[in-house]
C-alpha cells in the first residue's frame, strides 16, 4: 500500500457489507476508516478528512439525505451513495442533495471501482480547474467554447453547448434532470422533456453512432452521465 493512497470512509451501519467494502478497497490500496453510525462517520469527517466517502442511505441514528446535508457543509469531499435496488426517487434525491454519484446494491467490485475512480477523478478536476475535456475522439474547450469531435469542429446551438458544459464541468459524475434544468434553464418548473430533446439533439452533433453513445449515457429516471 503506498503512502499516498486515498482514504474512503465507509459509512455502513451492516458489519458483513462494511468487511465486503474493506477488502474490495484493500485490495486496491485504498485505505479505510469505518462508521456504522451518521454521528461515528461525522466525527471521522473531522478527524481524519478522508478524500471520499462511501455512505449507505438506511443508517440507523438519521436520515441519509440529513447526512449528505451536513456533510456537503463540512466540505466538498466526494461522496458515493449506496442505494437499494431500484430505488430512482432516493437516488435522484440524494443526488439533488450534493452526493456525486451512487452504486446500486448489490453492486460488483467492478463497478464500485469505476464510480469511486470516477468521483475521486471530477474532485481532483474541480481543484485543478482544467477548463479542456478531452474523451476518445471528443475534445471541448470551456475557455474558447469549441468542440471538436476528431477533426472536425462542431457548432451546438446555446442550449447544446450549456448542457454540454455542465456534463464537462461534472465529468463522471450523474447529473439530474433538476440540476440541469436549474443551471441552463434557469427554472426546475420546465418540462424535462425539453431536456431530453435537446440531449438527443447534443447526441446526433457528439457522438458517432447517437443511438448507442458512448460520451452521453442516460441514467433512467434520474438524469445523464458524461464519461
Amino acid at each position: 500500500m503506498t503512502g499516498d493512497a486515498a482514504v474512503i470512509l465507509i459509512v455502513e451501519d451492516e458489519p458483513p457489507i462494511r468487511r465486503l467494502l474493506r477488502m474490495t478497497l484493500g485490495a486496491q490500496d485504498y485505505r479505510t476508516i469505518e462508521a456504522s453510525t451518521g454521528a461515528e462517520a461525522l466525527t471521522a469527517l473531522r478527524h481524519h478528512r478522508p478524500d471520499l466517502v462511501l455512505l449507505d442511505l438506511g443508517l440507523p441514528d438519521v436520515d441519509g439525505l440529513t447526512l449528505i446535508s451536513k456533510i456537503r457543509e463540512a466540505g466538498p469531499v466526494p461522496i458515493v451513495v449506496l442505494s437499494s435496488r431500484g430505488d430512482e426517487a432516493a437516488k435522484v434525491t440524494a443526488l439533488d442533495a450534493g452526493a456525486d454519484d451512487y452504486v446500486t446494491k448489490p453492486f460488483g467490485a467492478d463497478e464500485l471501482m469505476a464510480r469511486i475512480r470516477a468521483a475521486l477523478r471530477h474532485r481532483l478536476q474541480q481543484q485543478g480547474a482544467d477548463r479542456t475535456f478531452t474523451s476518445g475522439d471528443l475534445r471541448v474547450d470551456l475557455v474558447r467554447r469549441l468542440v471538436r469531435r476528431g477533426q472536425e469542429d462542431i457548432r451546438l446551438s446555446p442550449k447544446e453547448y450549456d448542457i454540454l458544459e455542465q456534463l464537462v464541468i461534472h465529468a463522471g459524475k450523474v447529473l439530474t434532470h433538476r440540476h440541469l434544468l436549474r443551471e441552463v434553464w434557469r427554472d426546475e418548473s420546465v418540462d424535462p422533456q425539453y431536456l431530453r430533446v435537446y440531449v438527443r439533439q447534443l447526441r446526433q452533433k457528439i457522438e458517432a453512432e447517437p443511438s448507442t453513445p458512448r460520451h452521453v449515457l442516460t441514467e433512467p429516471g434520474i438524469g445523464y452521465r458524461l464519461v
